[in-house]
């Protein structure tokens, strides 16, 4: 389970699907992630080292 403020590093397993962001602090930069697959790597521009939670994916639609 992903834990708030845990970063993940590009190329692991993403334990959480849930949308994503750089953990740069410089600026949104997102990416929706799916349990299961692979974090992509980080986009042009973000500063920071991983990807880091930034809200849940809703299960079952609730």
């Amino acid at each position: 389970m992903a834990t708030a403020g845990e970063s993940h590093h590009s190329g692991t397993t993403v334990q959480e699907s849930g949308i994503y962001e750089c953990d740069g602090g410089d600026g949104h930069r997102w990416s929706t992630d799916v349990k299961g697959n692979v974090f992509p790597p980080l986009p042009d521009g973000c500063k920071g080292g991983g990807w880091r939670m930034f809200t849940k994916t809703p299960r079952d639609g609730r």
